[in-house]
């Protein structure tokens, strides 16, 4: 069966994620038969180097054995269970891993990133409810995405995807953000922060922030002491701290968390995506006994945290996330990442020659190159993107950024690869 044949039955009946779909009457969909290692191959035997983890979730490749092995292990055993009220081995497992990892006291399981997001969200304002304090705003970073659920939409700030839904939103305060990872900006805007919390901190329950990078508001990365000056404001003025590690946990920043850097503890941690190593759907909140306990008490008090989902813990997922964690464990990847990081790092300087790109900035395995201000309605990261098909890797650009963001298990030539056809692509744009 051709490609064409799976675009056009497609197109009958599926609504696409993050698509404006009348532009697949230009750009065709690519509908992948099969995938190995950081490959995707279509019906017609074309491969593209998954540059971008299929959006941020793969971290250890396409088909892993080992994950494969412990899925098919799990599937002779269990593959769901309400709960509440129940338990299964792989979740007390993964829990406790998790939590001697973190640091962090309990887990609550949820589907995805933004149902996690809007877990903890409840939670920060639940707490102090519980404690006889209605405080109904929430602090978050300008240039912020965590999410496109209600709650999560409200707290991020990049209109592209806020803008539309904005009456229908719960309201936040968005706090100054650092354009550049030097040390002086985040120490300036640490200042201008600290003006919010002494005006609003009665009111506010939680401040939610992407550690280190702003990974949807065009790759932003600021530095570590940023996170940590937040860390002490929100100490010092009663407010509880939402890492949202979504996007840049399990070692997409050099470490295994971004948090890690900041040398700091929250109270709340968000974690999604490589949780599962790209193959479920599956996500938690991580938290402290001091939040917990607020909770904790006789039923009829009605203080229970009465959030749920239907696959909460689901046991195949939790099986991925075991392996996941397993990898990390078995084979030194944090220490294998920096040393590609260092390479592609090294590699990329000469997008700096171009005339039409701007900046490169990196923080750990995740790259980014940002060209010129093109207008939006000339969509110029669209034509990078076309470029990286036709030459067998996947970019998918935000607006004028390229970035590299693949699974850990590419290799040297495959990184070579992908480095070189964004720098062709982005080349043949100079004249444009």
């Amino acid at each position: 069966m051709k490609n064409s044949d799976f675009i056009k039955k497609d197109l009958n009946f599926n609504w696409h994620p993050c698509s404006q779909m009348k532009d697949y009457e230009f750009l065709p969909l690519i509908p992948i038969k099969k995938a190995k290692g950081v490959y995707l191959e279509d019906f017609e035997g074309n491969k593209y180097i998954d540059a971008i983890s299929s959006w941020w979730v793969n971290i250890f490749g396409h088909q892993n054995r080992y994950i494969n092995k412990k899925i098919k292990k799990q599937l002779k055993k269990l593959e769901h269970i309400i709960f509440a009220g129940f338990t299964h081995e792989g979740a007390v497992k993964l829990s406790q891993r998790l939590c001697d990892i973190t640091k962090f006291d309990k887990v609550f399981y949820a589907d995805n990133g933004s149902s996690a997001v809007e877990v903890a969200l409840k939670m920060a304002y639940h707490y102090y409810l519980n404690k006889g304090e209605r405080r109904t705003l929430f602090f978050s970073l300008e240039n912020s995405y965590h999410g496109e659920t209600l709650g999560a939409l409200a707290v991020g700030d990049v209109a592209l995807y806020k803008q539309t839904y904005e009456p229908l939103l719960i309201k936040t305060i968005n706090l100054p953000t650092p354009k550049t990872q030097s040390k002086k900006e985040a120490l300036q805007k640490l200042k201008e922060c600290k003006i919010f919390f002494e005006n609003h901190h009665k009111d506010v329950s939680s401040l939610i922030i992407e550690p280190l990078v702003q990974c949807a508001g065009n790759m932003n990365m600021y530095h570590p002491i940023f996170v940590s000056g937040l860390r002490k404001l929100c100490t010092q003025f009663d407010i509880k701290l939402i890492l949202d590690e979504i996007a840049v946990g399990f070692g997409r920043t050099g470490t295994m968390f971004a948090y890690e850097q900041s040398n700091i503890k929250a109270d709340f941690l968000c974690l999604s995506k490589g949780l599962t190593g790209g193959y479920m759907p599956l996500s938690c909140v991580l938290t402290t006994n001091e939040i917990y306990k607020e909770f904790y008490c006789d039923y009829t008090k009605l203080k229970a945290f009465l959030h749920s989902h239907s696959y909460t813990a689901n046991p195949i997922a939790i099986a991925c996330a075991n392996a996941t964690l397993d990898i990390f464990e078995k084979q030194n990847i944090l220490k294998k990442n920096r040393k590609k990081s260092k390479y592609i790092w090294k590699k990329i300087q000469k997008f700096k020659k171009l005339k039409n790109v701007k900046e490169i900035r990196q923080t750990g395995m995740i790259t980014a190159i940002e060209m010129i201000d093109y207008p939006f309605e000339k969509r110029m990261g669209l034509e990078v993107y076309k470029y990286g098909l036709k030459n067998g890797v996947l970019l998918r650009p935000l607006g004028n950024i390229i970035y590299f963001m693949p699974p850990y298990t590419i290799k040297y030539k495959e990184i070579d690869k992908m480095i070189q056809t964004a720098y062709k692509g982005i080349q043949c744009l100079e004249d444009k």
